[in-house]
Parts: C-alpha cells; structure tokens; sequence
C-alpha cells in the first residue's frame, strides 16, 4: 500500500525510570480517561494510549483488543483515553501524556492532518510514537516510529474487483466514512481505481450506523437507479440495511451491498443475505502492538509499517463460522 513516507525515526534509549506511586485506575466507563495503573514499578512501561472512539463495532473490538494486551501482565502501565471522534480531545489526550512521562505515546487518528504542533512537541520531548490503524500527514520530521494497522486501499481495491467481476454494469452509491481519514481516503481510491465510472453518487455516514441510515434515505431518493451500496463499515451498511427495507426493497436483491471490516454482526447479514461481499479489516491485533511497544521502549530497530493480514467472505460463509467468530 502506499502510504505517507517518513524516514525511520532514531530512538533513543530512555533514561531509568524514576518510583512513582500510581492513582487506583480509572473506571472503564469513563470515555475520557481510564488507566491501568493501580500499583506499579520500574519494570513497567507507562504507555498513553489514544483511540479516536467507539463509532463502530470495528472500533470497540480494537479497544478491547488493546485493553486485554496492554496490561500490567505483559509489563505496560497503560493509560487509556477514548477522544470520542473529536480531534481537540485527542490533541489534549496526547498533551496530557507528554505532561505524565510517558515512556511510549499510541494513538489511532481521527483524521490525517492537524497534528503538526502536538507531533512535534511529542518529538521534542523524546516521547516515540506508534501510530495505530490509521495514518498521519505532517511536515514534522519523523513523527512516529512505526505504523501498524490494514492496507486501507488494498480493501477498497478488493471490494471493487468483486463488483467488476460480479456486477460489472452495477450503479454504485459510496457510503463513504469519515471525511479526511486514512481509512475513507485510502479505501475510496482504491475503490474508485477499479470501478469508478460507476460510482453515481457519494455521501458520509461517518462510520456510524445511524448516519450511515439517514445517508442511505437520501441517496434511495436522489439515486433511485442505484443498484448497489459501497460501505467503508459494516456499521454503515447495516444503517443502509435499515433504510432499503423501510423504503420497501430487498438489500441484497434489489440492492447488493459491499463492505469492509468483517465483525459478526456484519457477517452475519452475510450469511442473511442481506450484505453480498465483506472485506475483512481485522481489529484484534493488541498481541503486536504490545511487541511494538517493547521493542521501541527497548530502543530496537521496527519495521516501519506493519500491515494486519485481512481476508473476505461472500455469502457462502456459514453460521458455524459467524458463531465462532471472536469480534
């Protein structure tokens, strides 16, 4: 995939770490701030871990994902903050951490730009970055050190060689996912390479279902050729679901729709019939960031992109295998 090039950041070890006594974590339910301090010691890594939100159930498996990896057991002192989709939140989420000496800074950005002044703040306090699931676009000078997460155009590329092979002539609405992120960017482009002189028309559902709904009502009424629903989530396709069925047509039939991230509750409108293609975007992957995390805390040379192997499904997928799915 192509992403944004950066050369390789060089880390330096960080000096020992000085006793503190840490605060008793914070309640899971608080979306601002929640730790998993409670005790520690010099062996801990402190890490600041920002997620952008819990806009999809994408989303919440990668934080339960992160949250069961990230812990005391496996040597990190984590320190969670949920930017609920608001880039000041997470701009003040990264602050917050260079302020408590962090050892390593984690986020996943709500969008590519913006990041310039806290980035470089980061970077002049020596704090090294990993970015996770999506990507950055700066002018600071090696931002992060690594990057871990899916080929977003890759996906977007997948979903529209299915529908070239299986529905060549298909007239396509995009339910795009939020505006300027590395996923609704990367994955539109590689959509749009393969099978865009059929796109008729394109709206946000910012990666939510609710929005994903309302996006889909207006486009059944200023689109009512459109065949077939491109979502960026299987939470914008599902609100897609909602809306074709109330405006009295079939998803599926009268309507196909393609999406990405492969959770059960999209595959499981697979296996109803209800979607016809799922890109899978694997959201459990807190076991390699955790390995990320040590070996940059370590001072050890990363690669600088690791990519999240990804599969897809079409409907001859079972309910066994929906079943057993573990997000």
């Amino acid at each position: 995939m192509a992403r944004k090039a950066f050369s390789r950041m060089a880390v330096s070890t960080l000096a020992a770490l000085s006793l503190v006594t840490l605060a008793a974590c914070g309640s899971d339910s608080d979306p601002a701030s929640t730790s998993g301090g409670g005790g520690g010691g010099d062996d801990l890594i402190k890490v600041g871990f920002s997620q952008l939100g819990a806009e999809s159930g994408w989303r919440t498996a990668n934080t339960e994902s992160v949250k069961a990896s990230l812990t005391k057991e496996n040597g990190i002192d984590l320190t969670f903050v949920d930017a609920q989709q608001k880039q000041e939140n997470q701009i003040k989420a990264l602050r917050d951490f260079v302020d408590q000496g962090v050892d390593v800074i984690a986020f996943s950005p709500v969008i590519e730009t913006g990041w310039d002044e806290v980035l470089q703040d980061i970077k002049d306090a020596e704090i090294p970055v990993v970015l996770v699931d999506r990507t950055v676009e700066t002018t600071v000078e090696d931002p992060f050190v690594t990057w871990i997460g899916a080929d977003f155009k890759q996906e977007g590329t997948t979903a529209g060689e299915w529908v070239k092979e299986n529905h060549p002539d298909a007239k396509i609405f995009e339910l795009q996912g939020t505006m300027g992120s590395g996923a609704q960017t990367d994955r539109q482009e590689g959509f749009r390479e393969v099978v865009g002189a059929n796109v008729i028309g394109e709206a946000s559902g910012n990666f939510t279902r609710a929005e994903g709904k309302t996006a889909t009502e207006a486009a059944l009424a200023a689109y009512p050729d459109m065949d077939l629903i491109f979502a960026h989530n299987d939470d914008m396709g599902l609100g897609a679901i909602e809306a074709i069925e109330a405006a009295g047509k079939k998803p599926g039939e009268d309507i196909k729709i393609v999406t990405v991230d492969g959770v059960r509750d999209g595959l499981q409108a697979l296996v109803d019939k209800k979607f016809n293609f799922v890109v899978e975007c694997n959201p459990v992957f807190g076991d390699q960031i955790v390995d990320l995390i040590k070996k940059v805390d370590a001072g050890e040379t990363v690669e600088k992109e690791t990519i999240v192997v990804d599969e897809a499904f079409d409907q001859t997928i079972t309910q066994e295998f929906v079943d057993a799915r573990s997000f």
